[in-house]
């Protein structure tokens, strides 16, 4: 059985990762090498390609982190949530971007398929 809050909050650590190795050794753990991610500005496979858009994030919001913004829900190794990028210096102030994100585990546990969306984001 899945513990589908654990697995949003490894998701979110790769995120949040900062240092390039560490968070290409943790893609590299929680992804399958097949996994499909797509979001409404990038749709990549396997773990080298979601380090290269986490990567991406983090350069566009330096200073930023995400957080989970409520429970998390899933059934039949699927799960879904919402999150929001924040400041690393002040939680308390209005998120930058808000998503949700649905992830699909396989059957070794690991994410095998990310669907991402936007609910609030600034003008790119």
């Amino acid at each position: 059985m899945t513990d589908y809050t654990a697995l949003a909050e490894q998701y979110l650590q790769v995120w949040n990762e900062g240092d390039a190795a560490r968070r290409r050794e943790l893609a590299g753990d929680l992804f399958a090498a097949t996994c499909v991610f797509t979001d409404p500005l990038a749709s990549v496979q396997g773990p080298d390609g979601i380090e290269a858009v986490i990567a991406q994030g983090q350069q566009q919001f330096a200073g930023h982190h995400l957080r989970l913004a409520g429970p998390v829900d899933g059934h039949h190794d699927q799960l879904r949530f919402t999150w929001e990028l924040v400041s690393d210096g002040n939680e308390q102030a209005p998120p930058v971007v808000v998503g949700f994100d649905v992830l699909v585990a396989g059957p070794d546990g690991k994410i095998a398929r990310v669907l991402g969306f936007l609910d609030r984001a600034p003008a790119m």
